[in-house]
Order: structure tokens, then sequence, then C-alpha cells
């Protein structure tokens, strides 16, 4: 597996890391119905192409199996393909961004607590609940700050 910073967005691998998210988030986001998740997938690629920094993670074939967004220390997106779920991709991408970009704040749906389970187990802790996500649906958010 490699890990790289991507400069150039073409539309081949915007549409590469769709299928990552729509399959990251069907296996994850039990609480979405698929037209939700419809939905929330028309805004994927305008947020991949606008994310100040672009990480993915690819297998040898240089498939992606993973990526992760970050701005201003914070970690606006890491999804993870179901396919490559469980190998340590996440951390891997998740230690490089605290590594190289000091990532120390976060948010994650309350509904998917194997998600934050996970930043809690990379030293994660929630400081903030919401109610409503940053689109204003009733999918509470928890805002975790690394300790």
């Amino acid at each position: 597996m490699k890990i790289i910073e991507v400069k150039d967005r073409t539309t081949v691998l915007v549409e590469q890391l769709l299928k990552v998210w729509e399959s990251s988030v069907k296996a994850t986001h039990l609480f979405l119905s698929d037209d939700e998740i419809s939905n929330v997938k028309q805004y994927v690629p305008q947020a991949l192409n606008v994310v100040p920094i672009l990480v993915v993670a690819k297998d040898d074939n240089g498939n992606p199996m993973g990526f992760m967004g970050v701005a201003d220390k914070m970690l606006e997106m890491l999804f993870i393909s179901n396919e490559s779920r469980g190998q340590g991709i996440g951390k891997q991408l998740l230690q490089y961004g605290i590594e190289n970009y000091s990532i120390n704040e976060l948010a994650v749906n309350e509904q998917n607590p194997p998600a934050k389970g996970f930043y809690e187990h990379m030293g994660f802790e929630v400081y903030k609940r919401t109610e409503l996500d940053e689109q204003g649906n009733p999918y509470p958010l928890l805002y975790m700050k690394r300790n």
C-alpha cells in the first residue's frame, strides 16, 4: 500500500474515490437510507475537489482503498472501502495526517460507534456534541480533539 498526497484531482480519481466513499458509507452509516446516501453522494465530488489536502491510500495496482481530507489541522473526511476495512489503512492514513498535517480535531457521526471507537483508540476524545449534522439533518455529531 502507498499513501499519496494528491495534487491533480482528475475526473477518474474523483470517480474512484466516490466509489470508495459509497462502499464505506453503505457499510458504516447504517442510519442513512439509500435515498439519503444518494442525496449526500451528489456533494462528495465537490468536497473532494475543494478540501485543501487530499491523501489517498492505494493498493499495489494503484487502486484507491481509502482516502482522507484535511483542512486547518482538522480531519474533514476519512473513508475506507468496505473491502479494505480492518486492514489498518484508516490507522495509517490518520497517523500520516497527524504526523504531516498536525491533525488534532475531527467530527464523527454519533450513530457510527465503530468510527467513534476507532478515533478514541487513536487518542481523540469527545469535547462537544451537536443534535444536527453540518447540513442541518437530525444526525448528531461528536466533535473530538486529540489529547
